[in-house]
């Protein structure tokens, strides 16, 4: 453009502002003034309706947390111990802070927006949510507790009754279906729409809860209640196109599922059909999960009364260690074969709150051995924290490391640091072996190692190599809080229970004095249903043991 065109549009553009605010100069203009007004008044008082909703739901939603972190804070340990409480907690955290954020887009202050920005990265994360609902899943399946009794919160030892909304069965659901998990996708997409059914308020609507629910049942197999429920879903929205072409997909499978079966009819009697909405819960890669989620619900315990008459208890004294001779421990056989033996009162509750108080700044995510790599990895079988403590750091470690070298007869010379390990929500720890196994063991043919030849096959690399102390003889295992439901130590094998209690201990081998691994050692600590689980244990290695318990060439204790 010219430099007079430019200059050209410069004057008319100051002839238009001349004008447009000169209003005073013509009463015509400006009754266009007073229609704009009422137009403001409106738009105002429409943003104050709006801001007042929104204040509204802001201190509803404040009122509601107010409330439950005065209940929280009086007992932190107490109210998380129940894991509902400690899921809406983590979802709190990962979501609905988050929502509320959008909520306080005007914060004239900045000091709210300021400090929710701080804090964010103390947050949970959405994994962590996850991870939270999986670990109710796991409760709900080794307890076998249904949804329903879940959601209200009643759980056996809690003195908390903490419930899930519709919303938070939801996202429970969407949970198990985002991990392919449709058996308890459609567990929990059905617990949220009983409660909507009942008349609950929430967030999230009938017409989602269907969507989701009808197409995972499909994916069940039960292609008449698919139908069912899409066509219901059809009725609340009629408009849902997705949901029509499924219809029409799953009516299409039924009729040629009909025909079929006309074609193919016999004398034969068929099978009953299951009962719409229970599905049977599927097979996974624990061989002994029936047997290993029994014996934490303290079901198929083979303690016989021709056993128990074998178990003694008795003071004492490590044969005469100076450190046992005036003040022996109790001991109490759990076991007669393997031998698994209690000791009372090991640890004080000044020893206890001194080894959590070490071990709590640098509990991090315990790890497995990778069969195949012997790299340490996490792994969802074991679901825990923990910390390993050596005896230099403070003198209760090296007097609980002194004493339980009293009591096993073991140099703790050779022995592993002490690992501390704490056990929240759902915390638990799949059958396993304490010692590394070898790829060709002698014991595949004894009685009493069933599991040995399916497992023994797993070739997994010596773990303890380089560490140059052999494998792991011994386990001493030291409870260091009680638990108010779940969390026993259980043995697969053989059927035996240990629940936890408090300034006790535990102790077996596991390798036999040939120096082959006892495979009826595979033992497993059961998911935390109520309560904070705190455990310590010492790992006795083979070197340093020679003359302490001398080798032999049969498997006897």
């Amino acid at each position: 453009m010219k430099p007079w065109g430019i200059f050209l549009l410069l004057i008319d553009l100051c002839y238009v502002l001349h004008v447009e605010a000169e209003f005073f100069t013509s009463i015509g203009q400006m009754t266009d003034l007073i229609y704009k007004e009422k137009d403001l008044v409106h738009s105002l008082k429409e943003y104050i309706r709006e801001e007042e909703e929104r204040l509204s739901k802001i201190k509803s939603w404040a009122s509601q947390v107010e409330d439950l972190t005065s209940k929280s804070t009086a007992d932190p340990e107490g109210y998380l111990a129940h894991p509902v409480n400690a899921y809406k907690l983590v979802k709190r955290f990962n979501t609905d802070w988050a929502l509320l954020e959008h909520l306080v887009l005007q914060d004239s202050a900045k000091g709210f927006i300021a400090n929710l920005t701080m804090q964010r990265e103390f947050f949970p994360s959405k994994e962590d949510e996850t991870g939270a609902a999986k670990a109710l899943m796991r409760l709900q399946d080794t307890y076998k507790l249904d949804t329903d009794t879940i959601s209200k919160g009643k759980l056996p030892g809690s003195k908390y009754v903490s419930s899930l909304s519709a919303d938070d069965c939801f996202g429970m659901g969407k949970t198990a279906y985002h991990d392919t998990d449709y058996y308890h996708t459609v567990l929990w997409m059905q617990q949220a729409l009983k409660l909507l059914d009942d008349g609950e308020e929430s967030v999230v609507t009938k017409v989602q809860v269907l969507d989701y629910l009808s197409y995972t049942v499909f994916q069940l197999g039960d292609i008449h209640r698919a139908v069912e429920l899409t066509r219901r879903l059809l009725v609340l929205d009629t408009t849902h196109d997705r949901a029509a072409s499924n219809l029409r997909y799953f009516e299409k499978l039924l009729e040629n599922e009909k025909t079929e079966k006309q074609v193919n009819k016999t004398l034969v009697t068929e099978p009953a059909e299951p009962r719409p909405g229970f599905y049977e819960r599927p097979l996974d890669y624990l061989p002994e999960r029936e047997t290993y989620e029994a014996l934490c619900r303290g079901e198929g315990i083979n303690m016989t009364p021709r056993r128990q008459k074998r178990l003694f208890c008795r003071y004492y004294d490590g044969n005469k260690n100076p450190l046992l001779i005036l003040g022996p421990v109790k001991e109490e056989d759990e076991w007669d074969s393997p031998r698994v033996v209690r000791y009372i009162d090991v640890l004080s509750d000044e020893e206890i709150e001194k080894i959590k108080e070490l071990a709590k700044p640098r509990l991090a995510r315990a790890t497995v051995r990778d069969p195949k790599t012997g790299v340490l990895t996490v792994a969802n079988y074991r679901v825990s924290k923990s910390a390993w403590l050596d005896e230099y750091e403070d003198p209760i470690i090296a007097r609980v490391n002194q004493r339980m070298q009293a009591i096993t007869g073991l140099t703790t010379d050779t022995a592993e640091l002490l690992q501390v390990a704490n056990y929240g929500m759902g915390g638990q720890y799949e059958p396993h072996f304490d010692f590394s196994r070898r790829p060709f063991d002698l014991n595949l043919k004894s009685e009493g190692n069933r599991l040995a030849t399916y497992l023994n096959y797993k070739e997994e690399p010596d773990a303890f190599k380089l560490l140059g102390t052999g494998n792991r003889v011994a386990t001493f295992l030291n409870y260091m809080s009680d638990v108010e439901a779940g969390g026993a130590t259980v043995f697969p094998d053989f059927g035996a229970a240990i629940w936890p209690k408090k300034g006790t201990a535990v102790f077996w081998y596991n390798l036999f004095r040939s120096g082959e691994g006892d495979y009826r050692t595979r033992h497993a600590a059961c998911p935390v249903l109520v309560g904070s689980k705190w455990v310590s244990n010492k790992w006795f290695h083979e070197r340093g043991q020679e003359f302490l318990r001398p080798c032999g060439l049969t498997e006897v204790d």
